[in-house]
């Protein structure tokens, strides 16, 4: 008989909701360190430095502004720096996967940097979205699309997106063909590389082979989440936490397969319907995309466990100034900085 899930029952209530940071600008992604501090990405060239006592300090190699005074909303998200994805190098430097400058980068805790890639094959390597680490100290690359503009990418019909592997100083292409590729996850053996493709509204997950090669593709629960998938990040069940972007959601797939959604800041909103009804005709626009979010954090992006005891669960956003947090039922999956 199987064990009980820990997520039987459970919700998160939204009043029990706290909040670290404050003034932080495209909170995207968030790294937890033992000791309680976290690194949250900043579209003003870096990250945010969280001390425990909850201090904070902007890490940045030359500070951007773009962000904050760019004309309209839209170009605030598609031009300039916008640090995403992060992931601890195995000497605790901080690995950046850009969404504005389209590179892989990494970066000192004293904010020097550097570019490991920027091409593939001789090619522009796409919109970097996200980075991972795994336990050979090789680095996972998503690449969402090779469109410049990542919002003209958000259709049913387009998938150009891509993983890659870094491995001995070299970047090659792993995997191909995925509907925006967006956060990846290994599983605690690190046997399977689960995926979130964004307007393929699902989990997708591959087998990892010795040599970094991917095979046997297959959806992971739901064929279709019927919202945007941006986020993914384990629990030591076995459950697959991940949030809906746009519409403002945390779910979990529990090894089973099962769809469960833990909080809703979205409520079916008109916004929400209008957009998804538009992304089914392949006419979703930046207007229809900006229209949508919640009053949490809005267009809730990655999930961090964190806390000495990774029962800490963070929640990254793309609109919002400070980071929601709330107490999980389960420890998180340690990640290979542990």
């Amino acid at each position: 008989m199987a064990a009980p899930n820990p997520l039987d029952g459970f919700t998160v209530d939204p009043a029990a909701l706290s909040y670290v940071g404050e003034g932080l600008q495209r909170p995207e992604c968030i790294l937890a360190e033992r000791d309680g501090s976290l690194w949250s990405a900043d579209a003003r060239g870096g990250v945010v430095h969280i001390r425990p006592d909850g201090t904070q300090r902007l890490v940045a190699q030359q500070a951007a502004t773009h962000f904050a005074t760019a004309a309209d909303e839209e170009a605030r998200f598609v031009s300039g720096t916008l640090p995403n994805g992060l992931a601890f190098a195995r000497n605790g430097d901080i690995l950046i996967s850009n969404f504005g400058t389209d590179r892989l980068e990494v970066m000192t805790r004293d904010g020097a940097s550097r570019v490991l890639a920027d091409s593939i094959d001789g090619a522009p390597i796409g919109k970097v979205n996200f980075v991972l680490r795994d336990r050979r100290d090789r680095i996972w690359l998503t690449i969402s699309t090779r469109t410049k503009n990542w919002m003209r990418a958000m259709s049913p019909n387009i998938a150009d997106g891509y993983i890659a592997l870094y491995d001995a100083g070299r970047l090659r292409i792993v995997a191909d063909g995925f509907r925006f590729t967006n956060e990846i996850r290994l599983d605690a053996s690190e046997e399977w590389l689960y995926v979130a493709e964004t307007c393929g509204r699902r989990v997708t997950r591959l087998r990892v082979l010795a040599d970094g090669s991917l095979t046997d593709r297959e959806v992971f629960g739901p064929a279709d989440h019927g919202a945007f998938i941006d986020g993914i990040a384990f629990d030591a069940h076995g459950n697959l936490w991940g949030t809906h972007v746009m519409t403002d959601r945390i779910f979990a797939i529990t090894p089973q397969g099962d769809l469960r959604i833990l909080l809703d800041d979205d409520h079916a909103s008109a916004a929400g319907r209008a957009l998804m009804a538009a992304f089914d005709a392949d006419a979703a626009t930046p207007e229809l995309m900006l229209a949508c979010g919640g009053t949490i954090a809005p267009w809730f992006a990655s999930i961090t466990f964190g806390g000495a005891d990774l029962r800490s669960v963070y929640i990254g956003s793309l609109r919002g100034s400070r980071i929601p947090t709330f107490r999980a039922p389960v420890a998180g999956l340690p990640m290979a900085h542990w």
